[in-house]
């Protein structure tokens, strides 16, 4: 495939064969902002503001204090809590108005990462749907990966339905439909089949691949599991 400043993240992501390609894709983009902003953007001023004002969700709060240095962190966390102080939480007591309210429930809501991963995975499909319309090499290389977990095939088909040039549509559909419901199909079977062992008639019978099955089923249901209880 020829390669480009926008397609050299896409080839090396399809051309892993780990696991759902779109989970792969959001890790990487986490792990760099992450990396990002515990480390060079950490005093940009810009990126700061930016934090302040959005915080992270409780999966990011988590990544930014195991990529982070602890310092670094405790920076980030000094300043947004300032911004919380100053201009969030009511600073009188008495019975707080539904504004009041609703801009503390938004900064619980709202993400710096999520935010710009929304942003960047969304130029990321549209450069997959035009190596998947154009070059036939990546097309089959699509086609051939593991999985495509459930939360990444209802993004992935609702942004297709939108920017998928309608010719290649129809195939686009087909392939990602066959990468998540043949799973679906595997991880039914390994799930029947590892609560089949529990029964006492089943002693000493064959595992199969349903020693994982959980693990797997939550993968596929929620695209977030990045290591089994063994590994962590």
């Amino acid at each position: 495939m020829k390669e480009t400043i926008c397609t050299i993240p896409i080839n090396d992501i399809f051309n892993m064969h780990d696991g759902c390609p779109f989970c792969r894709m959001y890790e990487m983009l986490e792990n760099q902002y992450a990396n990002f902003i515990t480390g060079s953007a950490m005093m940009d001023p810009e990126t700061r503001v930016a934090t302040n004002k959005k915080g992270f969700c409780p999966r990011h709060f988590e990544k930014i204090v195991e990529v982070g240095k602890r310092l670094p962190v405790a920076l980030i966390l000094e300043t947004h809590l300032a911004h919380i102080s100053d201009e969030i939480l009511p600073k009188k007591a008495g019975k707080p108005d539904k504004k009041a309210l609703a801009k503390v429930e938004e900064i619980t809501e709202s993400c710096y990462i999520c935010d710009r991963i929304q942003f960047d995975i969304q130029h990321f499909l549209q450069t997959v749907f035009v190596e998947y319309a154009n070059s036939e090499e990546f097309k089959e290389i699509y086609k051939s990966q593991d999985f495509i977990c459930l939360r990444h095939y209802t993004e992935v088909m609702k942004y297709a339905n939108a920017k998928m040039p309608s010719k290649h549509l129809g195939d686009f559909h087909k392939d990602t439909l066959a990468l998540t419901r043949n799973y679906l199909d595997t991880l039914k079977a390994d799930t029947t089949h590892f609560c089949r062992m529990f029964d006492y008639r089943n002693r000493g019978a064959d595992w199969g691949n349903s020693k994982d099955a959980i693990e797997r089923d939550i993968k596929f249901l929620s695209g977030y599991l990045d290591r089994t209880p063994e590994e962590k």
